[in-house]
């Protein structure tokens, strides 16, 4: 609608992932140059992982664009894939079997093992003229564990020199926490260079927003004022997807009412219409929006009889604030440090039987930021919040936002 009016030759802020729009961020032009450097050395596994909307997906097909010709690229996107079709999904990228074979079934009856023995001969083969093989698997973090494991043995595809198949896997930030489990601690052992991807900050907004523009060719005729940039900025937390988002339906803004100056109140106007009116708050957080789903949370029972040494041993800890002992080992030292201005921690009341669990995350700097993004949301609608720190073993220690204090369960649920 908007693209004539400002003459852009196409959507500036489309959500397929174009690499030609693949703005290189210091945290976007680092994991591209690890990637070429990995691919270039033959390092075996790489992992890369990100929020969600942070541009791995564009990464990866800007990264096929400057493979030589040398190398042969097998690009995978969708992971809820079995392990023969997997393979069968390799070879086909790699141009071992035709798009025609597979659809006349030709390797219906193949066992996975003749699969694997057909990639160890086709990758053998690149071997005297020098040329490599590179698999990339995006959305990694939803691979079964029987796939990543197959994933691990082709990596075990190699000379007494060198492996022949480099493999980089792209996935969302629980990859990391899913390669730790001990089922696949063989794998997480082969991986060699690691990367995370970084939201941009308010300066790479607008260089980013800038980059758009002038890739679609309108950047002369339509312009983000500061105070606008800094609300992209603000609203989206400098996650491309939530920039692009917002820009698109603030340019459609602009556009009904015929000006070329974006202002920061066309910018909040196109949040509020996708709702994200609950600023710094990123995807995962949306679940939480004004109208309290929490009557949809359980009510779990926390205390009372759960512990026989009574209500007033286990006791739950306000975020970012020093620690008092108790004798269950539910409960530690806090995961986040002291912050200003936040009151000392408080027990659940003693009397209170029941509280609803609101979110579980890990002791990491992300998940930090969602305790305190959670917390400062529940606190805004009116409710009470405590913590408890949780070990969940493998999975390090979590630490779990609780909404509420209540005697019964009709109270939590209303």
């Amino acid at each position: 609608m908007y693209e004539d009016f400002y003459g852009f030759t196409e959507k500036p802020f489309s959500l397929t992932p174009d690499p030609k729009y693949l703005y290189r961020s210091q945290s976007h032009a680092n994991a591209f140059d690890l990637l070429q450097y990995a691919i270039g050395r033959r390092e075996g596994f790489v992992v890369v992982t990100g929020d969600i909307g942070t541009g791995k997906t564009t990464l990866c097909r800007a990264l096929l664009e400057q493979i030589d010709r040398t190398t042969f690229t097998a690009l995978v996107l969708n992971p809820f894939l079995s392990e023969e079709d997997l393979l069968k999904r390799i070879l086909l990228d790699f141009g071992v079997i035709s798009r025609e074979e597979l659809k006349a079934g030709n390797l219906a009856g193949a066992s996975k093992q003749e699969l694997i023995d057909a990639l160890y001969d086709f990758l053998l083969g690149l071997s005297p003229p020098k040329a490599g093989a590179v698999l990339i698997i995006d959305e990694a973090q939803n691979l079964p564990l029987q796939v990543l494991e197959q994933i691990r043995i082709l990596s075990n595809l190699e000379t007494d020199k060198e492996k022949l198949l480099q493999i980089i896997l792209v996935g969302q930030l629980n990859l990391q926490t899913l390669l730790r489990s001990p089922e696949l601690r063989q794998l997480d052992q082969r991986v060699s260079i690691r990367y995370e991807l970084q939201p941009l900050d308010a300066e790479t907004v607008a260089a980013y927003v800038a980059h758009r523009l002038t890739i679609a060719g309108g950047s002369a005729s339509v312009a983000f004022t500061a105070k606008a940039l800094a609300e992209v900025h603000r609203l989206s937390g400098g996650i491309p997807r939530l920039i692009n988002l917002i820009c698109d339906r603030a340019l459609l803004g602009g556009y009904s009412l015929r000006t070329s100056r974006i202002t920061h109140e066309m910018v909040r106007q196109a949040a509020d219409s996708l709702d994200l009116r609950h600023s710094g708050l990123l995807p995962r957080f949306q679940w939480l929006n004004r109208s309290a789903s929490l009557t949809a949370a359980a009510a779990v029972v926390l205390l009372a009889s759960a512990f026989a040494v009574g209500v007033t041993t286990l006791l739950y800890q306000r975020f970012g604030i020093d620690t008092l002992q108790a004798s269950t080992p539910a409960v530690s030292t806090p995961i986040a440090p002291p912050a200003a201005g936040i009151e000392r921690q408080r027990a659940l009341p003693v009397h209170a039987a029941l509280t609803i669990l609101a979110g579980s995350y890990p002791a990491t700097d992300e998940g930090r930021a969602a305790v305190a993004a959670l917390t400062e949301w529940l606190e805004g609608s009116g409710y009470d919040v405590y913590y408890a720190d949780v070990d969940r073993g493998p999975d390090g220690r979590w630490q779990r936002v609780l909404a509420g204090a209540y005697t019964d369960p009709a109270a939590a649920a209303t």
